[in-house]
C-alpha cells in the first residue's frame, strides 16, 4: 500500500509539472512569435540559462535557429544571435526599443542609472557622464591619478603568491574611487568595498525580496552605499572646498550645464563604479591569463612597454601620448574582451508591438542581444578560439598571415583562401564590432577603461615575471570568474 501511494504521488507530481509547463507554453503561444520554449511559470528557463549558459544557448539555437523565444530572469525574452539584427536593435532605440535590463539590476543600480533611462533623459544623463570622462579630462586629471594609484597598487609583489582576481577587483574599484572622490575615498574604502561586492552580486539575481537572497543583500548594500555617499556630499558642501575629481565636478552646478540632483549624482557615481568595475577587473585578469599562456604575445607586449620606459626616467608617469602609442596593448585588450567574452550581451525592451526579423514581438517583451556567438564566428574572426591580438592591428590581409607564421611557424591550411576583402578596414571599425555596445549606448567609458588596463599592464610587465600556481578553475558564464581565485607566483623582471 505504501509503495502504491509513493508511485501515485510521483505520478501526480509529474502530471502537475507537465500541466504547468504546457500551460506556460500555451500562455505565450501568440501568432507571429519566433519558435522556442518558455519553461516554468514565473521562473521560466532562468535556472538553465544561468547554470548552462552558452550550452543552453547553443542547444536552443540548434533547435530553433538564431532568433528564438525564451523566459529568463523573470521576463519573456527574444534571444537574437543574428549580427545584422543585433546591430539594428542597438542602433534604433528611438524606434520602439529601450533598455530592458532585469528588475533586480534596475532596483539595485537606481532609477536614475543611465542604463535605466531613455530618450531625452538618457541624452542628458549621458552628457553629464561624458563631461566627466572626456579625452581632455582623462589626459589632464584622470590619467595622473590612475598612474599614481597603479604604481602603489603594484608595489611589493616580488616573491609573492598573488590572487590576481582579487587584486584586479581591488584595482578596478579603488582606482575608480580615487578618480571619483580623491584621497577622501580612503576613509570609506573598506566598508564601501564590502557593500559594493554585495551590490554587484545582487544585480544578476531573481528579484525575490526574501532574507538570505542575493537580491535582498544587494538592495541593502545599495542603501548603505547611498548613506556613505550622501555623508560625503554633505561634508563637502559644509567645507566649501573645491575638489578636482568627478564628484567635485558633479557638485559644481554653476560650472556644469548638466545640473543633477543629489539622487542623480549618487546614481551616476554607482553607474561609473559598476560599469567599469567588472569589465576592467575581469579583462585585466584574463589578459594576465592569456599573456601567461602565450609567451610570444607577452614578449611583444613587454617590448612595447619597455620602449616607453627606456625614454623615461624611473619616476616619470605614463602620459596620454604613451597610452595612445600602445597599439599592441590595445589589440591585446580587444582580443581578451572578444575571446573571454566579458560581456555576453545587452537587453532591450519593446515599447510597442513591433516587427523584427520577420516576427511580431509583443509590447513589453525583452530582447537579449546575445553577442557571445558573434565573437566566435569564423567568418568574422578566422580561427576564432585562438588568442590572436595581431588580428586587430592592421586592415589588410597580411594580419592573419603574420599571426599564423608567428604562432604556427608555417602557413596553416586554408590561409590561401582567406578573404582579404573582409579586412579592408580595422576590426574595430567593423559593423559587427559590439564588444563595447553600439549606437547611442556604446560604452562611454571605453577609452578610460582602456587607459586603466594599459597602465596596470605597463607596471606589471615591466616590473614582474609570473607563473600560474595551477589548479584554479575558470568559469565563463554568467560572469567570467575563478570561483577559488586565480593564483600566480610573482618574481621581479
Amino acid at each position: 500500500m505504501a509503495v502504491f501511494m509513493v508511485v501515485l504521488g510521483v505520478l501526480l507530481v509529474l502530471c502537475i509539472c507537465s500541466a504547468l509547463l504546457r500551460w506556460n507554453e500555451v500562455r505565450y503561444r501568440k501568432k507571429g512569435l519566433p519558435p522556442g520554449t518558455m519553461g516554468w511559470p514565473v521562473f521560466g528557463e532562468t535556472t538553465e540559462f544561468l547554470k548552462q549558459g552558452p550550452s543552453f544557448m547553443k542547444n536552443q539555437r540548434a533547435r530553433y535557429g538564431s532568433f528564438f523565444k525564451s523566459h529568463i530572469l523573470g521576463c519573456p525574452t527574444i534571444v537574437s544571435m543574428e549580427p545584422e539584427v543585433n546591430r539594428y536593435i542597438l542602433m534604433n532605440e528611438a524606434k520602439g526599443l529601450v533598455p530592458g535590463y532585469p528588475q533586480s539590476m534596475l532596483d539595485i543600480l537606481g532609477k536614475c542609472n543611465i542604463a535605466a533611462v531613455h530618450g531625452s533623459t538618457h541624452k542628458y544623463m549621458r552628457g553629464a557622464l561624458l563631461a566627466l570622462i572626456s579625452p581632455a579630462l582623462i589626459r589632464e586629471q584622470l590619467l595622473p591619478k590612475i598612474d599614481e594609484f597603479m604604481r602603489t597598487h603594484l608595489s611589493n609583489w616580488d616573491n609573492q603568491i598573488i590572487n590576481i582576481q582579487e587584486k584586479t577587483k581591488e584595482m578596478a574599484l579603488l582606482s575608480s574611487l580615487k578618480q571619483i572622490a580623491g584621497i577622501e575615498s580612503c576613509s570609506i574604502t573598506q566598508p564601501f568595498m564590502t557593500e559594493f561586492f554585495k551590490l554587484v552580486l545582487g544585480t544578476l539575481s531573481l528579484p525575490i525580496d526574501l532574507p538570505g537572497t542575493n537580491y535582498r543583500r544587494g538592495f541593502q548594500a545599495r542603501k548603505n552605499i547611498i548613506s556613505m555617499l550622501s555623508q560625503l556630499i554633505e561634508e563637502r558642501r559644509a567645507s566649501q572646498e573645491t575638489h578636482q575629481d568627478m564628484l567635485g565636478c558633479l557638485m559644481r552646478s554653476d560650472e556644469n550645464r548638466h545640473k543633477l540632483t543629489d539622487e542623480e549624482i549618487i546614481d551616476q557615481i554607482i553607474t561609473i563604479l559598476y560599469s567599469g568595475y567588472e569589465t576592467v577587473s575581469t579583462t585585466t585578469m584574463m589578459a594576465i591569463k592569456y599573456l601567461h599562456d602565450h609567451p610570444r604575445v607577452l614578449q611583444e607586449l613587454r617590448k612595447e612597454h619597455l620602449a616607453i620606459r627606456d625614454r623615461k626616467n624611473p619616476e616619470d608617469p605614463i602620459d596620454w601620448n604613451d597610452i595612445k602609442s600602445l597599439r599592441f596593448t590595445r589589440a591585446v585588450i580587444f582580443e581578451t574582451s572578444r575571446l573571454a567574452t566579458i560581456v555576453n550581451g545587452v537587453l532591450r525592451k519593446t515599447t510597442q508591438d513591433m516587427e523584427l526579423n520577420g516576427f511580431v514581438i509583443p509590447k513589453g517583451w525583452r530582447i537579449y542581444v546575445y553577442t557571445r556567438e558573434i565573437n566566435y564566428d569564423p567568418f568574422l574572426y578566422p580561427e576564432p578560439f585562438t588568442f590572436n591580438p595581431w588580428r586587430w592591428l592592421v586592415g589588410d590581409c597580411f594580419t592573419f598571415a603574420l599571426f599564423a607564421c608567428i604562432i604556427h611557424g608555417k602557413v596553416p591550411n586554408g590561409l590561401i583562401t582567406y578573404d582579404c576583402k573582409k579586412q579592408d578596414k580595422s576590426l574595430e571599425s567593423q559593423n559587427y564590432f559590439l564588444i563595447f555596445g553600439g549606437g547611442s549606448r556604446q560604452c562611454p567609458g571605453k577609452e578610460l577603461g582602456i587607459a586603466e588596463i594599459s597602465t596596470f599592464l605597463h607596471y606589471f610587465v615591466t616590473r614582474y615575471r609570473w607563473e600560474e600556481i595551477g589548479g584554479d578553475k575558470l568559469m565563463k558564464f554568467p560572469r567570467v570568474e575563478a570561483p577559488n581565485g586565480l593564483h600566480i607566483r610573482v618574481s621581479s623582471y
